[in-house]
């Protein structure tokens, strides 16, 4: 296959930074066609962001055969039926996290994609950029972890926001508190949840903010607190403690915009690797690694398993600050 044909279900905001904005710095691949609920909407999101085809309902995209690969970044609840049909299509998949409304969905989607022979990712895009491989280098240099503390906040105004809305998904956790979940599972392992408190919206449903108590084999525990706040500046930092010293990333979530920080007595920082384009984004990264699997196969980091642990993890800070899965 010389360029992987992608589709686009959905005209959310992301798709522009994550696939749109990206696929002009891999040329593997070219967005091929929108979807959208109606066809003049996807008509109009195909023009404005120049892709050749439009349909007017997403089974549609699914049965056009000159399609390689579908990009999901619709609300939350739809990513797990989606990314099954998607699958059923004979479709590659690269779908937005969180990558299903609960577990047992996750479980279902990595069933299916185990037997499909297709690529099925999550769009953990931070984990392939440089940024977090240095970190993932260091941390493992540094020694075991002891103790790991990481923070999420994004500002949404609208209290009508659909990051609010239980039915559809919602929830500081589902949104940013993936994010902290996944990077904490990368350095120290699958985790157990010891303890979580909530703040909640919604009749109690939906969390405006949770933080939870982590603990991991070998003796390491973790804390992170992922919010929704009405104003203010968005945060991603984790801090991670180590035998032989001390970690700290600024914006571990959009590494592109980061900056890692060692305090070891004998560390020192390797130089980025010569030619490295400092200026490509943790969504162009992903999209080379996603066109590559598909393209040449191998495994891919944010498999569909590794999103069914990181599930895992979600419904049980839920079920530990006494709400209910998505």
């Amino acid at each position: 296959m010389d360029v992987v044909r992608i589709g686009v279900l959905g005209s959310a905001r992301i798709a522009r930074r994550a696939l749109i904005e990206a696929a002009r710095h891999v040329p593997e691949v070219t967005v091929a066609a929108a979807a959208a609920r109606d066809l003049p909407r996807a008509q109009t999101y195909a023009l404005e962001h120049g892709i050749a085809m439009a349909y007017g309902s997403y089974d549609e995209l699914l049965a056009d055969p000159g399609i390689d690969a579908i990009y999901i970044p619709l609300p939350n609840s739809l990513h797990g039926p989606w990314t099954l049909q998607a699958i059923t299509a004979g479709k590659h998949v690269l779908c937005e996290k969180p990558f299903a409304s609960n577990a047992a969905e996750a479980a279902l989607v990595a069933e299916a994609a185990a037997t499909s022979g297709l690529v099925v990712m999550e769009a953990m895009h931070y984990r392939y950029h440089p940024l977090i491989q240095r970190l993932r280098d260091v941390v493992a240099s540094l020694g075991p972890v002891r103790t790991m503390q990481c923070w999420t906040s994004f500002a949404i105004a609208d209290p009508g926001d659909i990051r609010y809305d239980y039915a559809l998904g919602g929830g500081a956790t589902m949104d940013g508190g993936c994010y902290a979940i996944d990077c904490m599972r990368m350095l120290a392992g699958q985790p157990e949840v010891t303890g979580a408190l909530a703040d909640t919206e919604q009749d109690g449903l939906v969390d405006r903010a949770l933080a939870a108590r982590l603990s991991f084999g070998g003796g390491a525990t973790g804390w992170f607190d992922s919010a929704f706040t009405r104003s203010g500046g968005f945060r991603a930092d984790l801090h991670v403690t180590c035998e032989g010293g001390i970690v700290h990333v600024d914006n571990f979530i959009l590494p592109h915009d980061g900056h890692l920080e060692t305090t070891a007595a004998e560390h020192q920082e390797p130089a980025a690797e010569e030619g490295e384009p400092s200026t490509w984004t943790s969504f162009v990264w992903q999209l080379r690694a996603f066109a590559h699997a598909i393209r040449a196969g191998g495994p891919v980091e944010t498999s569909a398993e590794n999103a069914v642990a990181t599930m895992r993890v979600i419904d049980a800070a839920y079920r530990a600050a006494g709400l209910p899965a998505r």
